[in-house]
């Protein structure tokens, strides 16, 4: 009995599910125990179960009342569709800052720190030193961006034109920027004690801005596996990584109560394929279940929901978002390997009840990357935008300028920004471009420039945006097999700083007035004549004759004629504009 209730008592004080102490420190968390954890195995020796044979599991966790069910079915059946304020936003921000952005390294870095050769951990070792010694919880604790004003931010990303903000929760290095109540590994308890999400909500509601909250801890499990490694050469050859840290290890230590197994997870490295996924710089492990660990993948898929719900009860955000690669979170595949439960239908079917319940109408949405024709989510393109136009559902273009997170070198062209959001606005689809912040939480002065330059534009041409919807066609360009050009897909960087349209190069949208909008996808020279072949006579995709063509932002008389091989415009003086220029027509 007596060695019953000591083990007890280890696993509670292992799981954080009630107020850790060490010294004025508390910690409190609401999570569940974590559950008692196989003793491992030697890597690479067990496979992965089929996640084909594997069926979904039904996760128990109450959510709140109102019709929508925690199956794919209810939640189809019951959404009332895009919510009108997505439709005429067409351009948000997306805020992807977290304390990764400490290595000034790029995207992953809490990944790559821990991967020998790599710039991040080439870095880390200058700044910060060994990943034994110095690992990616010991960044957390000095991370203080001191610059970071959310209010002065949404200031200024309201000055740029953009109507949302996509304001990153949780990345995949698992920790939470909230008052998280399911990780205590979070902004309020480690690193700049601020409840940073709180802060972003209300500077967004301040200024007008929609706003939404990112969570992407879906594959932190495997994610995180390079943690548990080790230099294989030199002379830290084979010293661990802190990730093979136990709570017993934080004894007088500055992190002494918190548990790393709360944020580096276990080592799941005995499945097949896990270590050598951990070792390259993007790979997720092949498809299957950690079926050796159910009842801890029950655990990490619970609190995964809990800590979503955690942010819609408390935050009501404006829609929630989900990374990932595959048709959503926890289908034992790509992305979601690991195990199959019903986890997203859990936290959707919360999040519009609520919604229901506080404003009386479910205005909201979520995103589910890659999940496809589904009512009740709205999916993204990452990097690229789509050939044609995409009316399916509704979808969201994520690009950022430079990478995901701040490093030195970026490229800043606000024509790039500007062009990448008339891309997706002429297939119907929005734009959310990330600009980086540094460090400390400030803009420098690149993006700065560059945000205000974009601002400009679109308040020039913000009818042709805003509420807009897409054409019978997307554009029209010199086609290169049976495609018109567009600008390149990936990261916006010097290629597409540098990327030439030319005087064929046009995209179409439908303004809220139901005018025809038509977007020139460079400055024409002075007295140049363009030709709009679409809008020829003899193609009647407009059905009628033009009666009137003006150009957004010039107050003069435009000399047009309309003939059966295009809609031939004359163009005035055009110094004063950049990028791009639009013609409105009637």
């Amino acid at each position: 009995m007596r060695s019953t209730i000591i083990m007890l008592m280890l696993c509670l004080a292992a799981s954080g599910s009630y107020a850790q102490q060490s010294g004025n420190k508390k910690y409190r968390s609401k999570h569940q125990p974590i559950p008692a954890i196989p003793s491992a195995l030697a890597l690479d020796s067990i496979t992965m179960g089929d996640n084909k044979a594997f069926p979904e599991q039904q996760l128990n966790i109450p959510i709140a009342k109102g019709p929508f069910e925690p199956n794919w079915a209810s939640i189809e059946k019951n959404y009332p569709g895009e919510p009108e304020w997505l439709r005429d936003a067409k351009f948000g921000i997306w805020v992807h800052f977290g304390p990764q952005a400490s290595g000034e390294s790029g995207d992953w870095y809490a990944r790559r720190m821990y991967i020998p050769g790599s710039t991040a951990y080439k870095n880390h070792l200058k700044k910060y030193g060994h990943p034994s010694e110095a690992g990616y919880k010991d960044i957390l604790k000095d991370w203080n961006p001191e610059k970071l004003d959310p209010a002065k931010l949404a200031r200024i990303y309201k000055d740029a034109g953009a109507r949302f903000l996509m304001i990153q929760g949780v990345h995949h290095d698992n920790y939470d920027l909230w008052n998280s109540r399911y990780q205590p590994w979070n902004s309020v308890n480690v690193g700049p004690k601020r409840d940073i999400i709180g802060e972003w909500l209300k500077a967004a509601r301040a200024s007008g801005i929609r706003f939404g909250v990112t969570f992407h801890h879906e594959y932190t499990w495997w994610w995180w596996q390079a943690a548990f490694s080790s230099d294989t050469q030199g002379p830290k050859k084979g010293v661990p990584y802190d990730g093979n840290l136990t709570l017993a290890d934080g004894k007088g230590k500055w992190w002494d109560g918190l548990d790393p197994r709360l944020l580096y997870g276990i080592d799941l490295r005995q499945y097949k394929g896990v270590a050598a996924a951990a070792k390259s710089a993007w790979a997720p492990p092949a498809a299957g279940i950690f079926s050796r660990h159910l009842t801890y993948d029950k655990w990490y898929a619970t609190n995964w929901a809990l800590r979503m719900m955690d942010v819609v009860q408390h935050y009501d955000p404006d829609f929630i978002y989900t990374d990932g690669t595959v048709q959503g979170p926890f289908i034992g595949d790509g992305t979601g390997t690991g195990y199959k439960a019903n986890a997203m239908q859990i936290v959707i079917a919360d999040f519009y009840n609520r919604t229901l319940a506080k404003r009386g109408k479910v205005n909201t949405f979520s995103v589910v990357k890659f999940r496809n024709n589904t009512n009740g989510t709205v999916t993204t393109e990452e990097f690229g935008i789509p050939a044609n136009i995409k009316t399916d559902q509704p979808w969201i273009a994520e690009v950022p300028v430079g990478d995901w997170f701040y490093a030195p070198g970026f490229t800043y062209d606000s024509g790039m920004m500007i062009k990448y959001i008339t891309e997706a606005i002429a297939r119907d689809g929005n734009a959310a471009i990330c600009v980086s912040l540094l460090p400390n939480g400030a803009l420098d002065e690149g993006s700065q420039k560059m945000l205000s330059e974009v601002g400009v534009w679109m308040r020039r041409n913000g009818e042709a945006v805003y509420g807009s919807r897409a054409w019978v066609i997307p554009g029209e360009g010199k086609e290169t097999n049976g495609k018109i050009k567009m600008l390149p897909g990936g990261k916006l960087e010097r290629k597409q700083a540098e990327f030439k349209f030319d005087e064929q190069d046009f995209r179409f949208t439908v303004g809220k007035n139901n005018a025809l909008y038509v977007f020139s996808m460079m400055i024409p020279e002075a007295g140049s004549v363009l030709n709009i072949k679409s809008l020829a006579t003899d193609v009647k995709h407009l059905g009628h004759p033009i009666k009137k063509v003006s150009m957004l932002g010039y107050d003069g008389n435009l000399k047009w004629e309309q003939t059966s091989s295009g809609l031939k415009i004359t163009c005035p003086d055009m110094t004063s504009f950049s990028t791009s220029v639009v013609f409105k027509v009637d």
